[in-house]
């Protein structure tokens, strides 16, 4: 009779510890979980920043854009998540096959080919219309957009880097999961859409300072980071083809 008191009696101290010492470990687990979570957000922060902060093709064209627009960089920015957001969830879903080589070079050649002398082609383009002082009117808002798009697209260095830098980030936050991605994915465009929308937002309101000479410096310094780099991205995907055939 005392084994059938005991027992109960065991169980009903022990359950409360039980389940105190569970919940301490599921919380300690789950804080880890979140820390290091929270940890790779912050580096992902910075490395997108370190990106987006330096002068490209975007960049470029943000600049001319907002002198019409003050929304360009929004619009800007839209349209390149429009590229961007597939991108990241194409590599996610094929992760296995981009990390392959072989892949790797050929997507490098082609992108660096096609983009760098589409980039040329923009820059040629904008040479042409360099004269052209820029009108007092707001441009159609499909104009940023594309724009957006459009440079996004014809950017190899943005490829490039997906394929280097953010597939290595794509990689880490897959092993946090599917909702933890689209966070990552979020948070990297914010950093996009932070910075373009902010230039574009201040280059707007100094429209005072916009004088004839200084359009016509920015276009020239537009056109010229263009060109570079689509000269550095042709000549760089030649360069691998060559040694990759050889």
């Amino acid at each position: 009779m005392m084994l059938s008191y005991t027992k109960p009696f065991y169980g009903v101290i022990c359950w409360p510890f039980q389940e105190w010492f569970i919940r301490e470990i599921i919380n300690e687990v789950t804080m880890a979980f979140t820390t290091e979570f929270y940890l790779f957000l912050a580096s992902v922060i910075l490395i997108s920043l370190t990106g987006v902060m330096m002068p490209g093709p975007l960049f470029a064209v943000t600049i001319e854009k907002a002198a019409k627009r003050k929304t360009a960089g929004l619009l800007i920015s839209v349209g390149h998540g429009i590229i961007e957001f597939p991108l990241m969830f194409l590599i996610y879903y094929g992760i296995d096959q981009i990390v392959a080589s072989e892949i790797l070079q050929t997507v490098q050649v082609t992108v660096g080919l096609i983009g760098g002398m589409l980039m040329m082609f923009m820059g040629v383009q904008m040479f042409r219309k360099r004269n052209k002082v820029i009108e007092k009117y707001e441009s159609p808002k499909q104009e940023s957009l594309i724009a957006g798009i459009w440079t996004t697209a014809a950017n190899a260095g943005f490829i490039l880097w997906w394929l280097t830098i953010g597939t290595t980030l794509v990689i880490n936050a897959r092993s946090f999961g599917l909702v933890e991605f689209i966070i990552f994915a979020v948070v990297h465009w914010l950093c996009d859409f932070v910075w373009y929308t902010g230039v574009a937002f201040l280059i707007f309101k100094s429209q005072r300072f916009w004088t004839k000479r200084v359009n016509r410096v920015i276009v020239i310094f537009c056109l010229a980071v263009l060109i570079s780099f689509g000269v550095w991205f042709f000549s760089s995907a030649l360069w691998l083809a060559i040694n990759t055939l050889s």
